[in-house]
């Protein structure tokens, strides 16, 4: 008879991992070397709790299990907390664990991210224009553009989530 510790002890079988589509650094190298100037570009001078919220928030949006993993493991190797990112996907019922310009900025990432659903409401941006003056404010523009390219070559050329390790601080 299997007991229930038995069940819990047994090796668990997880789904096949499956494999990239495209190695779209190769294949496009000139590109990817400019989107990492990009990428760097977008997080000079901007706070870097913020920019892992930010890419963390766009990329569950996005579906990007790869960008999640990466900026996951980022913002834990950098203070994050684990309750804080659990909390992320659901941040308009967790606004507490949050700052309000943090708030400013999560909500004006989903309206960026989700542009097909129309525009971004003047409120959201009034919103995040009363948090950031106009420099940070198209600082924080940058990061939601960045991320949400990233997400769609991760997830158009299908990366494959849970191998990143974060580089030592």
């Amino acid at each position: 008879m299997t007991t229930h510790t038995d069940t819990l002890t047994a090796k668990t079988e997880y789904a096949h991992e499956h494999a990239p589509r495209l190695p779209l650094a190769e294949r496009v190298p000139e590109f990817y070397r400019a989107m990492l100037r990009l990428e760097t570009a977008a997080a000079k001078d901007i706070d870097p709790t913020l920019y892992h919220l930010i890419k963390i928030r766009a990329s569950q949006i996005n579906h990007c299990a790869f960008c999640i993993d990466m900026h996951s493991k980022d913002a834990l190797a950098e203070g994050e907390t684990v309750e804080r990112i659990v909390q992320l996907s659901a941040w308009q019922e967790s606004r507490h664990f949050y700052t309000e310009r943090e708030l400013a900025a999560l909500d004006l990432t989903e309206a960026v991210t989700v542009l097909t659903d129309g525009f971004v409401p003047d409120e959201v941006y009034a919103r995040a224009a009363a948090h950031f003056d106009e420099t940070e404010l198209a600082r924080v523009i940058s990061a939601i553009v960045v991320i949400n390219a990233w997400n769609r070559i991760a997830v158009t050329t299908r990366m494959t989530p849970g191998h990143y390790t974060p580089r030592p601080a």
